[in-house]
């Protein structure tokens, strides 16, 4: 688990150093541009991968796909958020988000079983097909079409966005919204490795791995294609609330229940993983200047890599020397704490949401 949390916060931060030039490169660039590069790096990553045979090897590639998730994140929500405002639909992109949540969700639980079997042929199998897989988004992002109102911002300098970005991140609401946003990510995906491990030590055969893998996120697909709907009924304030709440709950009770019922806890989680993802992107967006939307996403995305850099090796020393039972505390106690930090000024009073 050391070495396994090692190469993640190493993809973290070979993210995290290209995240904010990327997300300029996309404000400036477009980010249909940025994506295609994202796409070919991803693809190249997944090659390297598939002929290593070490740590070192298996490192590089870590870096290379660190880099090129780099310019798609931000850039694709960014694109997703602008394409909807030159319909007028803006107001429908917790919706839109949710399907694209949902579908990848989908595709994972798929992956989940087809990886399954293609492992039993040999372990380098599935990692072969995977390049295909990447190599799918080259012509996806060739075919993107920029919107008319994202392509007039290209004339911007990086001194001018980062004024519109620093007069953005000032507003006390914008500010807790990428917070809230990204510690929620770092959780759930620190969350995220930790199941293989609470399946082995409940006795899980390993067999049924990737089945239940599949249903994990077969179920959070289907909560985030109605995240919209929650929001709606419950409003922003009590849906962040409870996502905070949830989530931490979910850590904590994973500890306290290592056992083949304790699966359901796993599953719980995951509900609320699916319903959080498009909700906290569509906060964000409604504060963002359109002008730095793809930058501004990169810094969520740039601070869920930071956090889990951070503390994703001191978790799996936490495991590997003391428990996992220890290891998923002690995330569940970080997360409260910063979660309800960051969320504090929407509890205390409802910002006016600002629309650009």
């Amino acid at each position: 688990m050391s070495q396994i949390f090692i190469l993640k916060s190493v993809y973290s931060i070979a993210m995290v150093t290209t995240e904010l030039p990327s997300g300029y490169l996309a404000d400036v660039w477009g980010c249909r541009r940025t994506l295609l590069i994202g796409a070919v790096l991803g693809t190249l990553g997944m090659t390297i991968y598939s002929f290593s045979a070490g740590f070192a090897s298996f490192l590089m590639a870590e870096v290379v796909l660190g880099i090129g998730f780099s310019f798609v994140s931000g850039a694709d929500s960014a694109m997703l958020y602008d394409s909807l405002k030159a319909e007028n639909r803006e107001n429908e992109y917790t919706k839109f988000e949710g399907r694209i949540t949902s579908a990848g969700n989908f595709a994972e639980a798929l992956a989940g079983v087809l990886g399954g079997f293609l492992a039993t042929y040999a372990l380098r199998t599935p990692y072969f097909f995977q390049i295909g897989v990447a190599a799918i988004g080259i012509p996806a992002a060739v075919m993107l079409k920029e919107p008319q109102h994202a392509i007039e911002r290209t004339h911007l300098k990086m001194k001018e966005i980062l004024s519109i970005i620093a007069v953005t991140y000032r507003q006390r609401e914008m500010r807790s919204a990428i917070l809230i946003s990204s510690f929620t990510g770092a959780a759930t995906l620190t969350y995220a490795w930790f199941v293989q491990p609470y399946f082995q030590e409940a006795g899980v055969p390993v067999s049924v791995f990737g089945i239940l893998w599949t249903a994990l996120n077969l179920l959070a697909g289907v909560l985030s294609m109605f995240s919209y709907k929650v929001e709606q009924w419950l409003g922003m304030r009590k849906t962040l609330l409870l996502i905070v709440i949830f989530i931490s709950a979910g850590f904590l009770l994973t500890a306290l229940e290592i056992s083949l019922a304790g699966i359901a806890i796993l599953f719980f989680f995951y509900m609320i993983r699916g319903v959080a993802t498009p909700i906290l992107k569509n906060q964000i967006n409604q504060y963002t200047d359109s002008k730095v939307r793809a930058t501004i996403l990169s810094i969520r995305n740039f601070e869920i890599r930071i956090i889990f850099a951070a503390i994703g090796p001191a978790l799996g020393y936490l495991t590997d020397t003391f428990s996992l039972k220890t290891a998923l505390i002690v995330s569940g106690i970080i997360y409260f704490a910063s979660a309800m930090w960051s969320v504090y000024p929407f509890l205390k009073k409802q910002g006016e949401v600002i629309r650009h």
